[in-house]
């Protein structure tokens, strides 16, 4: 379990670029990406290298790493090779690891969702010639957690706009029209479509 230390505007955040440079050996480079590459209080991105990733938007990161994955991801990857893709990334809505959603920061921290941003931008970058982008919403309803957290999704969107992304959902959503998470999703759920901005302008 991972209960943040201090709220996060007490941290000196690495941006994104910084991140980016190498510092830990000890998990396949080849196979994962994992920025920060060593545990910290935030994490920006988590998952296996491919040309057609699904990825996975979840409210917040908890405790797992390259080849430690919690339920959460073993769920997502296993979503993602049944829906025929050849990757899975994990990406949050907001970057802050706290294992109980109750122990986010009470206020947004700017600096790092900016950077969250820019590692989204990243994520959508990497993906193959020939492939779309899919993003899969999968924060639950855990996004009523925090005033800040539909806002951080509008930003997401937009950004997506940008990039052409197609965003999905799996399972059955909430009687708000939150999109399922992924912990409890048969082993064979097949993703569909998620009209990303009529949900916000039903927030």
């Amino acid at each position: 379990m991972h209960i943040p230390t201090c709220d996060t505007q007490a941290l000196d955040i690495l941006t994104f670029e910084q991140a980016l440079v190498p510092t830990n050996e000890d998990y396949d480079r080849d196979r994962w990406l994992y920025i920060p590459d060593h545990y910290a209080e935030y994490r920006y991105l988590l998952g296996t290298r491919g040309d057609n990733p699904l990825i996975c938007i979840g409210i917040n990161p908890s405790t797992a790493a390259p080849g430690d994955l919690d339920n959460t991801l073993k769920s997502v990857e296993r979503i993602a090779a049944g829906n025929g893709f050849d990757s899975f990334l994990m990406f949050n809505v907001y970057a802050q690891r706290a294992t109980r959603p109750d122990d986010m920061d009470e206020a947004c921290n700017e600096a790092l969702h900016r950077e969250n941003m820019a590692a989204f931008r990243y994520v959508l970058e990497r993906v193959g010639a020939g492939f779309t982008p899919t993003v899969w919403a999968a924060w639950g309803t855990i996004i009523e957690k925090r005033p800040y957290l539909p806002s951080c999704v509008r930003d997401m969107a937009a950004i997506g706009t940008e990039y052409g992304a197609a965003w999905v959902c799996a399972g059955k959503r909430s009687k708000k029209g939150h999109p399922h998470h992924p912990l409890y999703l048969r082993k064979d759920e097949k993703i569909q479509p998620f009209d990303v901005g009529a949900y916000l302008d039903s927030l």
